[in-house]
This record gives C-alpha cells, structure tokens and sequence, in this order.
C-alpha cells in the first residue's frame, strides 16, 4: 500500500510503501513485506515497536534481518533507536533498508487504533501486551514461512525479559533468542526494525484518511476534527487540544482515537452526552427470574407460574 510521506520538521517527501495509500482510510490491521531476501542464511532477526503509548493512531511492530555473515556491513549502515534520529535520517535509513533486497528484509504488522480498542475493551479483554506478544509471534511466523532461516532473534523487552523469552522460544524452538530492554540501542538489527516500525507509524499519522469523511473533503475538514495530532502522547499539548476540540458530542471521536485509553474516557464521560442502552427483551429475563412477594416470597416468577416448589418437581 503505496504512501508519500512527509514529517513536521521535514517537508520532502518520501515513499513509505508500508502505510496506506493517501485515500485509503486505516480502518484494519494489516501486514507489509518487503521483498524476500535471496542471499543464503541463516539470518538474525530484530524486533520492535512504534506507539505504543499514544492515545492517538495506530500500534506499528517491525522486523528487519539479514543474513548473520553480513552483520559487519549492518555495523556500518548507521541503525539505532529510532527515537534518537532525525525525521530525515529515519527516512534515509528507510531507503538504506530498501536499497539492498538481497541481504536486507524487513515487514511491519500495522495494529489499527479500532483493533486496540475493541481488544481491550471486549470481555475478557485482550490487554496491549497480548496484542504486541501476537503480533511479534506473526511476523516471526510468516518471515520463516517465506523461506528465511532464522537462527537469532532480538526482540526489545515486553515485560519480564526471561519469561517472554521462554515464551518466544518455546514457539519457536531452535531460534536462539534474546529479550532485552533498550535492545534498539544494543543491536543494530532491532535498530533498524525500530527505523522500520517508527517511519511506518509516523507516514500513517500524518497522511490520516479519515473514514468519517468523505474522500474529496478530507483537507477541507467539513467536521472539524483538523489534523494538529502533536505525537499522539496523552501529556503532548497538541494531542491535548486536538482530543478537547475534536470530540462530537453524540458520536465521539473519529477513529483515528483509542477509546480505550483513560485520556479519551474522561473526555468523553465530562463532555459526551449521556447514553442509556435500552434492552426491552433482557429487562423481561431479568424480571421473569426475580424474586415475587408476598407468600410466593423467594419464589422467582418462572417457577410460580409452572407451580413448582422445588427442583425435584422437574
């Protein structure tokens, strides 16, 4: 899903084949693979994530690999955290990533905002970690299934390191891995997946397509929502001031929201207008199984009704 791209601090832009297209609305979860790599293994792998925290757009984790005998050319190529670079040196890096199919792959698995939500807030929920555990495991999966051998994986910590590095060895045996915290900073590797997720995330942020407007007037805004994001963190002024003037008061927020984060359920609880879901059919349920009154005390309506006394009638 091809994208053009362009940062606040830098307005060149730049492909990102990894996010949507510039009309294609974020409205589901989504996989990006780079072409296959074709020189011969085995290969170390990196893992990381991009947004996890905001409150705002999507949940991005990336793999990059290449084969462990071209670790020394990796060494050279100028990975890191994506959070210490640039805008135009991640975007650089995203090209160095691209320049080299037959030694350098690399995929993203892009977790929309509404796939967030509604995990964690069905019943039983599916927590955050969950959803960054599944989506790590993914990756790893159809990477081996496109004919890759992997033999080291590097993952930035999710949690306790040991357990989640059990965890990820015992789905994947044979696979010698490594959870680490800051693990972006320590192997190039899980840099440039860093680079991967990070640059991916950001193209999406900033060509957003709302769903809830039409295709033509999305940079005309008719609703209002406006597209001053800020990073998406809840403690960023600009992410503030977008979650307080975007907010329709019947129908919420536009989907490009988490509305399972705490930030968007107290605005919406102060300014929202109240709702109250009426079932008609569980109301009767609930009433036909309550207790009665009177000499049919502790006797719910169902079993007066049939005139049973106890269970042994049945």
């Amino acid at each position: 899903m091809p994208s053009t791209s362009s940062s606040p601090e830098n307005t060149t832009p730049f492909h990102v084949p990894s996010a949507p297209g510039p009309s294609t609305p974020l409205t589901e979860s989504y996989t990006y693979h780079s072409p296959t790599p074709t020189a011969p293994g085995p290969y170390i792998l990196g893992v990381d994530e991009a947004g996890r925290g905001p409150v705002l757009g999507p949940l991005v984790y990336g793999v990059a690999y290449c084969p462990v005998a071209w670790k020394d050319e990796l060494e050279e190529l100028g990975f890191a955290d994506s959070k210490t670079l640039t805008p135009e040196k991640r975007a650089e890096l995203l090209g160095v990533l691209n320049a080299d199919p037959v030694d350098l792959g690399w995929s993203v698995r892009v977790i929309s905002p509404q796939a967030i939500s509604s995990g964690m807030l069905k019943i039983p929920p599916t927590n955050l970690n969950k959803q960054s555990q599944d989506a790590t495991v993914m990756l790893i999966r159809e990477v081996l299934q496109r004919g890759i051998q992997l033999s080291e994986v590097y993952v930035d910590a999710l949690g306790n390191t040991s357990t989640y590095e059990a965890y990820l060895s015992s789905v994947f045996p044979g696979i010698n891995f490594t959870v680490a915290t800051k693990a972006d900073s320590k192997f190039k590797i899980v840099g440039a997946a860093s680079v991967a997720a990070k640059v991916t995330r950001d193209a999406c942020i900033e060509g957003w397509c709302f769903e809830e407007i039409d295709g033509d007037d999305q940079y005309s805004d008719p609703k209002g929502f406006g597209r001053e994001f800020g990073s998406g963190y809840p403690s960023d002024p600009k992410t503030k001031a977008w979650i307080e003037g975007s907010l329709e008061p019947t129908f919420g927020f536009p989907s490009v929201a988490r509305f399972s984060w705490t930030t968007v359920k107290v605005v919406l609880e102060k300014s929202a207008y109240p709702t109250k879901w009426v079932d008609e059919g569980q109301d009767s349920l609930v009433m036909a199984f309550s207790s009665s009154k009177g000499r049919d005390k502790d006797r719910n309506l169902v079993a007066r009704d049939l005139c049973l006394r106890s269970v042994g009638m049945l």
